[in-house]
């Protein structure tokens, strides 16, 4: 029998729809799940006369395989990812590959690179990102670990992945644990783009009394400018959704739920000192969601402000876009920061305009402003920070007004709006010469002797000062 391509283990609907995209690509794959009736199920029903082979064991799994095998996990991440390695060793070769393609943390990929390299085997940590449809019709795949195992899967997977005009949405990231840390960020900013969004519903919705099919066809136009993305198309789509006459969202319960990734992003932000306030801002929204029963209470004790507000309707729609704009750049500058410093702590070589190329298709946020991103990279591939680039200075300086101008009214209305309000704080301590972190020295040095550098001395020389005394 003709050995398979690539291995495949956990069949899952993202599992499943991998494989099936390599197939219909040419690629043979053999396919392993813990469950041996649900590969019976696949290769009977949606794998049915396809070039994919059904295995009973870790053992045919691998003797199905050519050489150097090449096998991919698509498991829960954490210990079950490190079971299946320790399964599929003593089958290996030295010289073959294990890739895991779950939402594994960046630190565990990095050391399971160097332990599988201490036995001769090669491993990736491959960030995949699209659902269910990305992983069927062409997903964003982001690899980092090994690079000579990169070099034995590159054609499989730039074939599969999603296009933007000729290029494949999947580059070489790094060493380690560089794809799974690209995958981090892009699902921390994809928490930054759903929460903007929802801030954005919430502020039309509240302010202006726009019911679903208003809002859908606010959204729609959105869509076709600069906000054009896939989740500002899949929120139009969902604010049209029916059920007996009722807009359907507003039977959804109002608690968001969370994998992780948005605060592994955060975490990590605070060890590397990054301030990534506005992802911060969307993942602490999804915990204050969850506190439901304590929010109803809280609503029976305190009222929303009573002030009357005198609003333009369309000029506001413009305004609430102005906001959801110039904050998603914020989102997405503060991303590229974490990257920059991650790159310079781990020795990594980001390629930031190659990370945009990759999600700008196929993936959750791809959008039509990572071309731009791209663009900026290029033209700059030193660039310090995306918001001194010439494009986004000059939207962000263009926007502010209406940006500011949708937070005014969203406080006077008192609705929430963290993620815009952390972003545009974020700009304002951005843009400022000097902020009153002299003051706040100062503190620390009156209570705890901490030290502070001065003005009008070189960089690096620290003072004390006996303020109590002085004072």
């Amino acid at each position: 029998m003709e050995k398979a391509d690539i291995g495949l283990i956990g069949l899952a609907v993202m599992g499943q729809n991998l494989v099936l995209n390599m197939a219909d690509h040419g690629f043979k794959v053999a396919v392993y799940n813990r469950s041996v009736q649900k590969v019976d199920d696949f290769i009977a029903n949606e794998a049915k006369d396809k070039s994919i082979i059904g295995t009973k064991d870790i053992i045919e799994l691998c003797d199905s395989l050519s050489s150097p095998r090449k096998i991919m996990l698509m498991v829960k991440a954490g210990e079950v990812v490190d079971s299946f390695i320790e399964l599929l060793l003593p089958h290996l070769d030295k010289g073959d590959v294990i890739i895991d393609g779950g939402n594994s943390l960046y630190t565990d990929t990095q050391r399971r690179t160097t332990e599988c390299e201490e036995k001769g085997i090669l491993f990736l940590g491959v960030g995949v990102s699209g659902g269910e449809e990305g992983a069927r019709f062409g997903p964003s795949i982001m690899p980092g670990g090994n690079k000579k195992a990169w070099e034995l899967v590159k054609d499989i997977y730039q074939t599969i992945a999603a296009k933007v005009g000729e290029d494949a949405c999947c580059q070489w990231v790094g060493e380690g644990g560089a794809g799974h840390y690209v995958k981090m960020v892009h699902n921390g900013i994809e928490y930054g783009d759903m929460q903007l969004i929802c801030e954005a519903f919430h502020i039309l919705r509240e302010v202006l009394h726009m019911d679903a099919q208003e809002l859908a066809e606010v959204f729609s136009e959105w869509n076709k400018g600069d906000l054009n993305s896939y989740l500002i198309e899949i929120t139009a789509d969902i604010l049209k959704v029916q059920e007996n006459g009722e807009w359907l969202g507003d039977k959804v319960l109002d608690i968001a739920g969370q994998k992780g990734t948005g605060k592994w992003t955060g975490i990590n932000a605070l060890e590397l000192g990054v301030p990534l306030t506005l992802i911060g801002e969307a993942v602490f929204a999804r915990y204050l969601s969850s506190l439901k029963n304590t929010r109803v209470a809280a609503s029976k004790v305190f009222s929303s402000p009573t002030i009357k507000l005198d609003i333009d309707k369309a000029a506001f729609i413009d305004a609430v876009r102005d906001a959801l704009f110039a904050s998603k750049i914020i989102s997405y500058a503060q991303g590229f920061m974490l990257m920059k410093e991650a790159a310079e702590q781990f020795g990594w070589n980001l390629a930031y305009g190659d990370i945009a190329l990759m999600w700008r298709g196929g993936c959750i946020i791809r959008s039509q402003f990572l071309a731009d991103i791209k663009v900026a990279y290029e033209n700059n591939p030193e660039l310090d920070n995306l918001l001194l680039d010439n494009y986004f200075k000059d939207v962000i300086v263009k926007n502010q007004y209406g940006w500011r101008e949708a937070l005014v009214i969203a406080v006077q209305a008192g609705i929430p709006a963290p993620a815009m309000s952390s972003a545009l704080a974020f700009y304002d301590g951005f843009r400022s010469e000097k902020l009153p972190a002299n003051l706040l020295q100062a503190q620390r040095d009156y209570f705890g002797a901490h030290t502070y550098e001065r003005t009008d001395q070189p960089r690096g020389e620290f003072f004390h000062s006996d303020w109590k005394k002085l004072s």
